[in-house]
């Protein structure tokens, strides 16, 4: 199993990134697929998931109508992050999840900073 983040980089407020989680190694239609942060000095912090079967989606408060998560058929997730702000810089990892909350796989992060 493995999951390969990519995308992050430095962006000015207001800007937009794409982040993008390839898995292989397994069924990706059985999982959800999560993105997680962290923030320099602070601890993890959910953001997003997607059912890799149905697309079903859904979002932390703080980045509804900003964040869009999606998937293709070819086993990758992407993070479309739009109206970005300095509180968004963080480390960006996606992770797959076993149980309800439970979280087996992770990728290595990408990082996406937000500064002028």
């Amino acid at each position: 199993v493995q999951l390969v983040e990519s995308g992050g980089g430095l962006v000015q407020p207001g800007g937009s990134l794409r982040l993008s989680c390839a898995a292989s190694g397994f069924t990706f239609s059985n999982y959800y697929i999560h993105w997680v942060r962290q923030a320099p000095g602070k601890g993890l912090e959910w953001v997003s998931c997607i059912n890799s079967n149905n697309g079903n989606t859904a979002y932390a408060q703080f980045v509804k109508g900003r964040f869009t998560v999606s998937r293709d058929n070819a086993k990758n997730t992407y993070l479309q992050m739009n109206s970005l702000r300095t509180e968004d810089t963080a480390l960006y990892y996606c992770a797959r999840e076993i149980d309800t909350g439970l979280f087996d796989y992770w990728g290595q992060g990408t990082q996406a900073t937000v500064s002028s």
